[in-house]
């Protein structure tokens, strides 16, 4: 029996903005049960984040643009451009590679929630060079 390969879920969040700056709710509620592992990472203009996949946990990205996300499907590679100031939420299965790279002038930021705790001695983390 063959399983369908798991897919990439790429949404784009709902942002709210005045004048003190921006809100955005980065994943649901129901989400945070799950996670074992959450860290925030600011990239300099044009830094590549990522190159790799986990062979254990679910990724949840939370990006916020502008950005070029690259994501390594079954069938070859997928680019997502992620507009400036525009924030999407990725959800990634075990397996699947992935890569952000920064593509404003200014730091960029993401969210990064994992379903797998950091373990330093044996991290779910496999490189693969996507960017």
């Amino acid at each position: 029996m063959s399983q369908e390969p798991a897919t990439v879920t790429v949404e784009e969040l709902d942002v709210f903005t005045d004048e003190r700056g921006t809100v955005f709710n980065p994943v649901e509620i129901s989400a945070f049960t799950g996670q074992k592992n959450l860290h925030v990472v600011t990239s300099r203009p044009q830094a590549v984040r990522g190159n790799h996949y986990h062979p254990l946990g679910t990724e949840i990205l939370v990006v916020v643009g502008p950005a070029l996300m690259r994501i390594r499907e079954t069938d070859g590679l997928r680019d997502i451009d992620i507009p400036a100031r525009a924030v999407y939420r990725l959800t990634i299965p075990p397996g699947v590679s992935h890569a952000v790279k920064h593509t404003g002038p200014d730091d960029g930021l993401i969210l990064s929630f994992n379903s797998m705790g950091y373990d330093p001695e044996h991290p779910d983390v496999v490189q693969d060079i996507l960017l």
